[in-house]
């Protein structure tokens, strides 16, 4: 059951970048991606999508308090613009609570009505995830491949762990 009003989703803003930061350290520190992110590192990376020129995202606030927030970025392809979620977060704490679910119908419902022909994401290949996208109209992509090389910096996920979804508007 949702208890929150879409009263309390508005634009994304720098103003808010620390807590963005804190939030995406902590959800994806967590199942199902178990990465080690630091705060000051997610805040450079949330920084990165907002300074953009195509950024657009969203963040959700709860008692004053912003728990969770959205951001992608839009590109032109020859079929038209496109937009890719980067990022969708909340904060352990208040996850669970239909937050996520607000977020996304927000930001589709937007992206729809600035002229985006499709959007796409990339998320983990097992568990909730997929079924959480499917419910939105988002599906497994069969026309393209997801490729990754490790660079020796790290152990990378990206042989096994992650799905490309894709969503028709």
């Amino acid at each position: 059951m949702t208890i929150m009003s879409k009263d309390s989703i508005r634009p994304i803003t720098m103003e808010h970048i620390q807590r963005y930061g804190d939030i995406y350290a902590k959800a994806f520190s967590g199942e199902p991606w178990n990465d080690p992110w630091k705060p000051e590192d997610a805040v450079i990376h949330v920084r990165e999508l907002l300074e953009s020129k195509q950024a657009y995202g969203l963040e959700y606030v709860l008692d004053g308090k912003v728990v969770g927030f959205i951001l992608g970025t839009s590109m032109l392809f020859h079929y038209g613009r496109t937009f890719e979620i980067n990022d969708l977060a909340v904060d352990p704490e208040y996850q669970r609570r239909g937050i996520a679910k607000e977020l996304l119908e927000k930001c589709l419902a937007d992206i729809k009505t600035q002229g985006m022909v499709g959007v796409h994401l990339i998320t983990a290949g097992e568990g909730v995830l997929p079924e959480f996208y499917a419910k939105y109209g988002f599906k497994k992509e069969t026309e393209v491949v997801l490729m990754g090389a490790d660079n020796n910096v790290r152990d990378s996920k990206w042989e096994t762990g992650s799905l490309c979804l894709i969503h028709s508007l």
